[in-house]
Formats: structure tokens, C-alpha cells, sequence
């Protein structure tokens, strides 16, 4: 299967990663990126070939990655659309631009053959989930190449309205935020405490680290999880009360909804679109 990802920053390198441990050739992907320092870099490190614009030998690719940032999505594809000989051909476009509408892609490129994809920063280490939603031009075949590729940087979750993708912005594509915001407040409170600095930082992230892995792998409810930990009258009761008391679960909730209205908002500007 051959690939060609068209920009070369942290997410695309993440995938390449990915691509190349599980024993991805290397002669199979290729770059397309503007830097010249990145470019070496990534071939450097990757072992995969680059370039800095797109040529007609695109054209042979079974998957191009809209890997760019969300402002240059249209003319990427409009420079796709018009490269000499098949241009795109019958290859699956890819992108995982943040709040641009599958549509737009398809109108921009010409191209039905489209899926979009919501990953999040975890992937740069394997450990992401990538919301996924494809338009019906996009075959069975090319759905699960675009999984695979996307599972080298961790899980992936296919939707079926393309609108929940703004969700999945919230929960997943910014919940990472949300995550070091907390260890970094529990940091905070561990030198307040008279912890070291370093020792503050290693017991919370460590402990936020295993109990999210201890959620991962088991059956039960987050309830009970949380209940395990909690003795009647004891420190972790007594820590609870105080963060119900100023309604902290209320204030993520709204800040959750905060983050899916931003990305609607974003992805409105291209409303003329049709979505299906």
C-alpha cells in the first residue's frame, strides 16, 4: 500500500512512526513537505523518501494524508486536483485537519473518496484514539486502509454522522489539554504541600498514568473504580466532598460543550457544503 502524506509535522511523523514499527516498508511512503529542514529530518529518522511539492507520481498512491494545517487544506487539494496526467486518480484522501468538513474536501479535490479523522497528541507515542467518519464515496477497501494507518498511532473509533466528530474534538482531540491542566493543578497542590517539585510531578503524573490504565483494562464501571478508593470518612471521601462542593464534574461537563461549540463554529464557515 502506498502512501503519500502531504505535510510532514508531529502527527504525520507520528503515523510514519507507527507505520515503520509495524514493519511498514519504507519505499512505500513518501513526504510532501515545504521545509527542507523537516524534510531531512524526517528521512533521517524514517527512513522514508520527501519532497517539496507534489508531482504527477502522486498519482499512484493508494492513500494521500491531508496532514497540513486546516488553513491550507484547499489549496493542498486544489494543487492535487490539477496535477498533470490522473492527478489524485483513485486514491483515498485522507485528513486529519482539524473542523474542515469531509465536503469541502470532496468539493476542493473532486474527489468522493474521502475520510475524515480526528486524532489526538497521545498518538506522537502510540497511546491515541482517532475519530473516524467516511463519505459513502469511500469503499470498504479504502475505510479499512484508513484504518489501519491510523491504528500505527493508537485506537480508532468510526462514527456514522460525521456532525458527532465534533465530540469527539472535545473529548478526545482536546481532553489531552484537559488531562495536563489536572496533573498540573495536583503538581501545584503537591508543592504547596512541601513536595519537592520533581517528586510532585512524578507521583501525579505517574498517578494519573496508572489509574487511566487501570480504567483501560477493566470491566467496571468508573463508579465503582472511584468508589474502591473512597473510605466513609476517610482522606479521599474528604478530598471528593470538597471538589462536589464547587461542582467540578459541572465545570468540566461545560467545558467539554465549550470545546464541540468552538469546533462547530469553525466548521461553519464552510456550511455551504453539503456533509453527504
Amino acid at each position: 500500500m502506498k502512501i503519500v502524506f502531504v505535510g510532514g509535522g508531529n502527527m504525520a511523523a507520528a503515523l510514519i512512526g507507527g507505520l515503520r514499527r509495524a514493519a511498514g516498508p519504507a519505499d512505500e511512503i513518501r513526504v510532501v513537505e515545504r521545509d527542507a529542514a523537516r524534510c531531512t529530518l524526517l528521512a533521517r529518522e524514517l527512513g522514508v523518501a520527501t519532497q517539496a511539492a507534489a508531482d504527477a507520481g502522486i498519482a499512484g498512491a493508494d492513500i494521500i494524508v491531508l496532514a497540513v494545517k486546516p488553513g491550507d487544506i484547499e489549496p493542498v487539494c486544489t494543487e492535487l486536483r490539477r496535477l498533470p496526467g490522473a492527478g489524485i486518480g483513485g486514491a483515498l484522501l485522507l485528513s486529519i485537519a482539524a473542523g474542515i468538513p469531509s465536503g469541502a474536501v470532496a468539493r476542493w479535490s473532486g474527489t468522493e473518496a474521502v475520510v475524515r479523522a480526528m486524532p489526538n497528541t497521545p498518538a506522537l507515542i502510540g497511546q491515541g484514539i482517532t475519530g473516524l467518519y467516511a463519505r459513502a464515496g469511500a469503499s470498504a477497501a479504502q475505510r479499512a486502509a484508513a484504518e489501519r494507518t491510523l491504528r500505527a498511532a493508537g485506537d480508532t473509533l468510526w462514527l456514522a454522522d460525521e456532525d458527532l466528530l465534533d465530540a469527539v474534538t472535545a473529548i478526545s482531540g482536546s481532553g489531552p489539554a484537559y488531562v495536563f491542566y489536572f496533573i498540573d493543578a495536583l503538581r501545584e497542590a503537591g508543592c504547596q504541600m512541601g513536595l519537592e517539585p520533581g517528586a510532585a510531578r512524578r507521583l501525579a503524573v505517574q498517578t494519573f498514568a496508572g489509574a487511566a490504565q487501570l480504567a483501560a483494562l477493566s470491566t467496571e464501571d468508573l463508579q465503582v473504580l472511584r468508589e474502591r478508593v473512597t473510605s466513609k470518612g476517610g482522606t479521599t471521601a474528604a478530598a471528593l466532598a470538597s471538589l462536589a462542593a464547587v461542582d467540578v464534574a459541572g465545570a468540566i461537563r461545560t467545558a467539554a460543550l465549550a470545546a464541540r461549540d468552538r469546533s462547530r463554529e469553525l466548521a461553519s464557515t464552510y456550511a455551504d457544503t453539503p456533509r453527504h
